[in-house]
């Protein structure tokens, strides 16, 4: 009995080595066949591919952080510095929509969009002398209204002296920056057609007329659009359009709700290493 019983365990373990190798081998020869995993593990960080552009908004700009949207002139610099010392490329924006459109090359690997909102006059006063120093395409999206009117705006003719770098387009930011959410809920529905209208095509025509360009860009006031919004837009003749959204441009989005990176005062060192590498945990938009 005791000898079986010796027998019977050396049978299973026999047995178990067999069998054991035999799967392991199996499972060894699956796991070659597997394609490598993209994700990557959680910490590693790659470079986006060439069609995946990120787009940096920024509002305003000082030596010192006024408002949630100032971005301190040191800090800009720094961004722009960091851009030409680690090989990415800014591109313009037309570039980008072009592209997205089949209508130009896939931009080259490490592509960068800068644009800015609003028409501030630390565009001129302090945007404009670095983006000439680093020799940097920017695109303008601009709310006529302010301009040559409201105290904090540039005027037509710091608008037209922009324009004279060579470096900088400018786009529609809507007529007067409406919250179109808002005015959805408070007007009547033939109102708020007409008022998304007036918004949209009057942005158009008068930043045509004053500076002698092509308007057929739009970014949505506060990010706001929906499917009625994106229709009126491309009535009015626009052919791409951007948001607010955490995550890089590409190809294969939207072409009417292209997203950007609000970029604050905080976006700095790290975090903005982190953005332009996609390691979107890092950043949140804060509008």
């Amino acid at each position: 009995m005791r000898a079986r019983n010796i027998n019977n365990k050396c049978f299973g373990y026999t047995y178990f080595m067999k069998t054991g190798l035999l799967a392991f081998c199996i499972f060894s020869v699956f796991m070659l066949w597997l394609p490598a995993s993209e994700g990557g593990t959680k910490d590693e960080k790659k470079t986006p591919p060439a069609e995946h552009i990120p787009i940096l908004l920024y509002h305003r700009f000082g030596p010192a952080v006024a408002d949630s949207m100032t971005v301190t002139t040191k800090v800009f610099e720094s961004h722009l510095k960091y851009l030409k010392d680690n090989g990415y490329r800014v591109i313009s924006l037309r570039q980008l929509v072009d592209y997205c459109l089949g209508k130009g090359p896939t931009p080259p690997a490490g592509s960068v969009v800068i644009v800015a909102d609003d028409g501030h006059k630390s565009v001129y006063t302090d945007m404009l002398p670095l983006i000439k120093k680093y020799n940097i395409p920017v695109t303008l999206f601009i709310y006529p209204s302010a301009i040559s009117n409201a105290s904090y705006a540039m005027t037509w003719n710091q608008l037209r002296e922009i324009k004279k770098s060579g470096l900088v387009d400018f786009q529609s930011h809507s007529y007067w920056h409406p919250n179109f959410k808002q005015d959805q809920k408070k007007m009547a529905p033939d109102k708020y057609e007409k008022s998304v209208e007036m918004q949209l095509k009057q942005s158009k025509a008068k930043l045509e007329k004053e500076l002698g360009i092509h308007v057929d860009m739009l970014a949505w006031p506060f990010g706001i659009y929906d499917d009625r919004l994106i229709s009126k837009a491309i009535a009015a003749g626009y052919v791409a359009a951007f948001t607010i959204e955490r995550r890089h441009a590409g190809v294969s989005g939207n072409i009417m709700s292209l997203p950007r990176y609000l970029m604050t005062d905080s976006d700095r060192g790290k975090t903005f290493e982190n953005i332009l590498k996609g390691n979107f945990s890092s950043h949140k938009n804060k509008y």
